[in-house]
């Protein structure tokens, strides 16, 4: 087979996030339909217009050595947890190069995060400001580079054949992935260890997103705050966290007797070319996305029964994506279980991509969709749509071969879709 023609397959999944600290905990609240959100404890949050999160449910720093920890941007501190865990899911011991799973020089690392080290460099600004120029730590700039988490999880499993991070906002873990789908398609890499990390919960983010009117400032109801869908929705909730896969190519996972948890089909990209920050009103960028995957793979609407959408529960990204995907699926889309996953872990920005890949992989191994939750009132545009919208409690999938894609979109109008099949 030629190498640009690959076969890509899932053999590895890891995860820390808002509803748990690892993978398996992560989808159990996902299928239960539980929220990770939380009021915002502590007095620099107290006079904020918006007082609510979606904090990781276990803390690196209980479970990474301190030492560690103390040189790592909480952004990179998830990511190093989550690729770990998969590391270790997709049976792979030590370094590469330490044992016969994997050769350096054909193990890649892409990692992305949307913002990077903001909590460092802002906390350490304090310190320079209050404690002087001697107490600033002498780790802060490799903590503040956006590219510290790749670089650190590359570190972690000796990967050489190349650490990347792209940004691209909100679309990062997801467009992280698709590189890495690219680089094992065009021979690079045999093995990419890829997915999103984010930890923006601080003052400063906080109030620009809410003086943007992008927040929900629902204060009095965390858990009801991130409503995706609902007539009463009014912006998205700031979670934290990543989502980690290990991707290999067919060949590679087959010769050592890999389990695979499904097939990886490409990636759809598009830019809206509309607003730094607002959507495209029509969905035209989206529907480009989609369409774009559907020219660029064999995979067909008719296979597509589940999608984690992007649904960040803001008034206009909702009814837009819904519309994009009407317009290119048509008819198709009836057939398709919508999931809004951001409704329990918040937004993760640059790591959303980055465990709403790790939920649809996990939905289409256990054939199960994960309920959207705080729909209590359907958009009056959804619903004249007749888009299905998984509400209340999870849903089967078929049996059979089936497909599921992910939407992952970013201010200054970036489009990724990404599709999976399973095997």
């Amino acid at each position: 087979m030629s190498p640009t023609n690959r076969t890509v397959v899932v053999t590895g999944i890891g995860a820390t996030t808002p509803l748990g600290g690892d993978a398996a905990s992560t989808w159990e609240g996902l299928v239960a339909g539980r929220s990770g959100v939380k009021p915002l404890e502590g007095e620099r949050f107290a006079e904020l217009p918006v007082r609510i999160a979606a904090p990781a449910a276990v803390d690196p720093g209980e479970v990474l050595p301190r030492p560690l920890a103390r040189k790592l941007d909480r952004s990179a501190q998830f990511a190093l947890i989550a690729a770990k865990e998969a590391w270790a899911d997709a049976g792979y011991e030590g370094k590469a190069g330490e044992e016969t799973g994997v050769a350096p020089e054909r193990l890649g690392a892409v990692i992305a995060s949307g913002i990077g080290g903001v909590t460092t460099l802002l906390d350490q600004y304090d310190v320079l400001k209050e404690k002087g120029v001697r107490r600033v730590s002498p780790h802060t700039v490799p903590m503040l580079m956006p590219n510290g988490p790749s670089a650190n999880v590359g570190l972690e499993v000796n990967a050489q054949a190349g650490v990347h991070t792209p940004v691209s906002a909100c679309a990062s873990g997801a467009e992280a992935i698709g590189y890495a789908v690219e680089m094992i398609r065009t021979g690079r890499a045999d093995v990419v260890v890829a997915g999103g990390t984010e930890a923006a919960i601080h003052p400063l983010p906080i109030a620009a997103f809410a003086n943007m009117m992008a927040m929900s400032k629902n204060n009095d109801e965390p858990t009801k705050a991130s409503r995706p869908y609902d007539k009463g929705r009014d912006g998205f909730v700031l979670g934290e966290g990543a989502g980690v896969v290990i991707l290999e190519s067919e060949e590679h996972a087959k010769a050592r007797g890999a389990r695979v948890y499904c097939e990886v089909l490409g990636q759809g990209l598009s830019a809206d070319s509309h607003h730094i920050a607002q959507p495209e009103p029509t969905g035209r960028g989206v529907a480009a996305a989609v369409q774009n995957l559907l020219d660029s793979t064999d995979l067909k609407p008719a296979e597509l029964v589940h999608l984690n959408a992007h649904a960040t529960s803001t008034p206009q990204g909702d009814i837009a994506e819904i519309k994009a995907l009407r317009k290119v699926l048509g008819a198709d889309l009836d057939h398709v279980a919508i999931s809004g996953t951001k409704s329990m872990t918040g937004h993760l920005l640059g790591g959303a991509g980055g465990i709403e890949t790790v939920a649809t992989v996990l939905a289409l191994h256990h054939r199960l969709a994960p309920p959207t939750i705080n729909v209590e009132e359907l958009d009056e545009e959804i619903a004249s749509d007749g888009a299905d919208i998984v509400r209340g409690e999870a849903r089967v999938l078929p049996e059979g071969t089936i497909a599921a894609i992910n939407n992952s979109f970013g201010f200054g109008g970036h489009n990724v879709v990404l599709a999976f099949r399973t095997v």
